[in-house]
């Protein structure tokens, strides 16, 4: 069984002068929830090598289990630096994708024809996806076979208003996820702020936070057992 993990290749947070990327345990901690059951991972970006980690998810209060083992592995770490080039892998065959968040993919993933023709090929294709906290936005211009928004009718969930609200980027991301995914038709609701939060709605899995992560890649290693 084989898994493709897309990152983000974005480093910078708007117009404030700090760094972004993809958030640690977001990789992490569904990176080892695959690794556990046997699964091959690929690891892919816009603009392969290594992706920018957001230096926030790497804080003390930020760290975890998942992401202190992550940081101990010398393999896992050697992999992340050699990300594939995402439009080199965008057409080979995976058994499921997986998108982890942080704000990076707010900037360039959304935009990114591999990453959308990606995605809407793996849908079409009944293959299932997997995105959570920031990720889901990455749906924004997303269509479903029948050319309507991928998340149309769909109950979702990502990285709420309040919780961008509580980081204090409202007004710096270019969009926010939760607006984004109702103004596309998405039947979104969300948990407490900072829980694990999951949905799955057909083939699609969306988690709302960090710590929706591990539970994200579980949802989606039970579609595949189906």
């Amino acid at each position: 069984m084989k898994i493709l993990m897309v990152l983000t290749s974005h480093d910078t947070l708007g117009n404030t002068g700090k760094k972004t990327g993809f958030w640690l345990e977001e990789l992490a901690a569904p990176f080892y929830v695959f690794k556990e059951a046997g699964v091959e991972i690929v690891l892919a970006s816009p603009k392969g090598g290594q992706p920018p980690l957001d230096p926030k998810s790497n804080e003390p209060g930020f760290q975890t289990d998942d992401t202190r083992r992550f940081e101990a592995d010398s393999e896992a770490r050697a992999q992340l630096a050699q990300t594939h080039k995402l439009k080199d892998v965008a057409n080979d065959k995976f058994d499921a994708v997986f998108y982890p968040g942080g704000h990076g993919p707010m900037w360039d993933l959304v935009n990114d024809a591999d990453s959308i023709g990606l995605l809407e090929r793996t849908y079409a294709s009944k293959i299932p996806l997997a995105l959570v906290c920031h990720a889901p936005g990455v749906l924004r211009y997303v269509k479903g076979p029948d050319g309507k928004p991928l998340v149309q009718g769909k109950s979702v969930t990502g990285f709420s208003n309040s919780e961008e609200a509580a980081v204090q980027l409202t007004d710096v991301v270019p969009f926010l996820v939760e607006d984004a995914l109702k103004a596309n038709g998405g039947k979104y609701s969300s948990g407490p702020d900072w829980a694990s939060y999951v949905l799955t709605d057909g083939l699609l899995v969306t988690g709302q936070n960090p710590g929706s992560s591990a539970d994200g890649a579980r949802a989606l290693l039970k579609l595949l057992q189906k």
